[in-house]
């Protein structure tokens, strides 16, 4: 009987050899360049077909790329295997130590065979031949690798040096690194040296015992990672602290350049790793010019190039022997002999903070409500509620850092009484959506240093406390007072002690000292004096929301129909159907600019607070207002080129701040959700689409549990660290994601 192997493909890696096409998000296997499918796709169908033998198949992919897997293995029988999702990437030694594990503990000590998932091999019959042929050298213990006869002094593949042939297989001496062109003809010349394909095979029992021999630490980490994981009819999915903790190696540097006796097979099937425009060039179908013609593109006089659209019409005349690549948002164009240095490129866009290497425009992509389900549930409650709930919080001093650094340590910058309040209502609003973490002690933490460290003498809260909790600013300020009423409020739902009374406090300060004595909404400050913001006003609506919500007591209610009076009257602009943020003491507009500003983020977050209090007042007509705030920061105050919300713009819609803050697109998500149950449009396409650019331009990018606050109006980030101040926006913005899709959950 033939013997059992079984397959596993190896599908990480950025392919960024093949930018601007293969991005981080969609890396070259997932793509069609040869016109029969995505190269994952051909893999997985050639594993498939050895002619004898059982072949259980796996896949070991990122789990960010859990869609795009799922969707090349519909309709494949994988013969019992599946797909294993690493949450995070840790080279391809943990991913052959995870293909082991697995094999040892389903299949015992069988044999292996481990493949990249992005090579073009067109004679899958020749391959599983070549792999015959190395099993007898892999039964008997020994590493076996494959190598391809050069046929040109290749500089973007590694090497293999053979000694003595026995039985059909070659004992190796040494790997070599991609080699420069000299180097590289010296070993064509040698004839003893063969391109490295990265395909492996061996014997289970025989990989654990060169890892415990010369890797235990990633040999322990991954089998630590593999025992703790959890399978569904999707996949099986490694918890991320624990594979996060496995080094970071490849098989080659870690294994394979180490162990002795390895064997070398010689392919006999026609491969190329697909991994340049030339190879794309050599493998293509060329017209009579020997040029590969795909997409949009006119072409005239060329020669011998390589010309792809992947958007808008492309043009060319009198090209020769060049690569032109482009997509919707890049173009990248070469000499076709220097399509290898790509990565050049690729490495000067991250240095300057530019995003284009890592995602893939899809502003036409139809989404399906629900689809960030399982990423935003496992940023919030795996991730950064987590670190924020250890590293965020000031156990020294009491209360909550300020901010974190880029690598997630404390920084120590004075506290303001917003940002603490923040914390403690993004820990009551996680407590209520079923976090597991020590929510009560922390609201009961956050509380003790406002209280303990925070009050006036008349009772009301001081601006900004030093590092170790002396008063740094006294002001009593309308925009911290909202803030601590609305950590309160959630603060008392949750069942804290002292939130009644201190909001009771609260309350009795606000009307004693900030309200406006013409009954004009409320001054900026207990001192009274300069310019008014519609900003305070919007904040202590919500506030006066959450106590409504918390307390059902109808006089919170009225507070807040006040505010709605000072939004219809004052704060709203019939014409350009967009929202004042400075005024002066008798609420007309400021003068010069800063009475044309208006902030895309403001509208969005207003929008919101209207459906709110619409459907707690039934003021219905108070939608429409939030139906023309969503549009007029959606049609003037996006970066096209990003899709998010500047930072300001004027009424008449010309960018005034041009940096993208994180907030506000945490923002456009809750208006949008709230916008998609007035009764109006179907929104869940948008919510999607508005879930999407935040991950993508703030999260994704960022360190684990953090996320890059400032972007500039091209893309690149801004970021020196992360304020503790946006933590309550995503939060909440999140949170109302996971509520609203439910019941669109899988």
């Amino acid at each position: 009987m033939t013997e059992r192997i079984v397959s596993f493909v190896m599908s990480g890696g950025v392919g960024s050899r093949l930018w601007p096409l293969s991005r981080e998000d969609n890396p070259k296997q997932f793509h069609d360049l040869s016109g029969d499918g995505s190269m994952l796709a051909k893999t997985l169908r050639r594993l498939m077909a050895r002619q004898e033998g059982e072949t259980p198949i796996f896949l070991i992919a990122a789990e960010r790329h859990a869609n795009r897997v799922h969707a090349d293995l519909a309709g494949l029988d994988l013969a019992g295997g599946g797909p294993l999702f690493e949450p995070t990437g840790r080279n391809t030694a943990a991913a052959v130590a995870l293909a082991t594990l697995r094999t040892l503990s389903e299949f015992g000590d069988s044999l292996v065979l481990v493949v990249p998932s992005d090579h073009e091999i067109s004679t899958p019959r020749q391959f599983w031949q070549s792999v015959e042929a190395g099993a007898e050298a892999a039964r008997s213990g020994r590493l076996v690798v494959f190598g391809i006869k050069p046929t040109q002094p290749e500089t973007g593949y590694g090497y293999i040096e053979v000694a003595a042939e026995g039985g059909g297989t070659f004992d190796v001496s040494r790997f070599v690194e991609k080699p420069d062109l000299a180097t590289a003809q010296s070993y064509l010349q040698a004839g003893n040296f063969y391109w490295n394909t990265g395909i492996f095979l061996f014997r289970a029992g025989a990989m654990r015992d060169a890892f415990m021999a010369f890797q235990p630490d990633i040999w322990q980490a991954t089998e630590a990672a593999y025992k703790a994981a959890t399978s569904d009819l999707s996949g099986l999915y490694m918890p991320l602290e624990l594979y996060a903790a496995i080094p970071s190696n490849s098989i080659d540097y870690a294994i394979m350049e180490r162990a002795k006796d390895i064997a070398m097979v010689p392919a006999g099937f026609r491969w190329n790793d697909l991994g340049s425009w030339q190879s794309l060039l050599d493998v293509g179908p060329a017209d009579d010019q020997g040029n590969v013609i795909i997409g949009d593109v006119v072409a005239i006089d060329c020669e011998n190039s390589y010309i792809r659209s992947d958007g808008r019409l492309l043009s060319a005349i009198g090209m020769k022997d060049v690569a032109i690549v482009s997509t919707s948002d890049a173009t990248f164009v070469a000499p076709v002999s220097h399509s290898q240095h790509v990565k050049k490129i690729v490495e000067q866009l991250e240095k300057s903070g530019r995003l284009e290497t890592r995602f893939t425009p899809a502003q036409d992509r139809v989404i399906e409500s629900g689809a960030w389900r399982r990423r935003v549930h496992h940023w919030l409650f795996q991730e950064t509620l987590p670190l924020w709930s250890t590293s965020g919080v000031d156990e020294r001093h009491g209360g909550f850092h300020e901010a974190l650094g880029l690598d997630a340590s404390p920084l120590m910058k004075p506290k303001r009484m917003r940002t603490t309040a923040r914390q403690v209502y993004a820990f009551a609003v996680a407590r209520a959506r079923g976090w597991d973490g020590p929510a009560d002690r922390l609201i009961s933490h956050g509380i003790a240093f406002m209280a303990g460290k925070g009050r006036t003498d008349r009772g009301g809260w001081v601006r900004t406390l030093n590092v170790d909790g002396s008063v740094a600013d006294a002001t009593e300020d309308a925009y911290d007072h909202s803030c601590v009423l609305l950590a309160l409020a959630h603060a008392h739902m949750s069942g804290n002690a002292d939130a009644l009374r201190l909001g009771e406090e609260t309350f009795a300060f606000l009307d004693a000292h900030l309200e406006d004595s013409r009954m004009t909404g409320f001054l900026e400050t207990s001192g009274g004096e300069g310019e008014r913001r519609s900003n305070p006003h919007m904040h202590l609506l919500e506030a006066f929301l959450a106590w409504y919500q918390a307390t059902g007591e109808r006089a919170h209610l009225r507070r807040a129909a006040r505010i709605i009076d000072l939004f219809r009257s004052h704060f709203f602009d019939s014409e350009s159907w967009t929202l004042g943020e400075y005024f002066d003491a008798e609420w007309k507009p400021s003068a010069g600019e800063k009475g044309s500003w208006t902030e895309p983020g403001h509208h969005f977050e207003w929008a919101s607070l209207l459906i709110d209090f619409a459907g707690r007042s039934g003021q219905a007509e108070l939608s429409g207002f939030a139906r023309k705030l969503y549009a007029s920061a959606i049609a003037n105050g996006l970066n096209r080129a990003t899709g998010l919300a500047y930072g300001a713009v004027s009424r008449q819609g010309l960018p005034l701040d041009q940096i993208s803050r994180s907030w506000p697109q945490a923002e456009a998500i809750k208006a949008a959700i709230a916008l998609d149950g007035s009764g109006g449009p179907d929104l869940k396409p948008e919510v999607e689409a508005r879930v999407g650019r935040l991950f993508r331009w703030h999260i994704d990018p960022a360190p684990l549990g953090l996320w890059i606050d400032r972007i500039d109006e091209r893309g690149r980030s801004l970021a020196t660290d992360v304020p503790a101040s946006i933590f309550y926006h995503l939060v909440c913005a999140l949170t109302q994601y996971l509520d609203s899709t439910t019941e669109k959950a899988a």
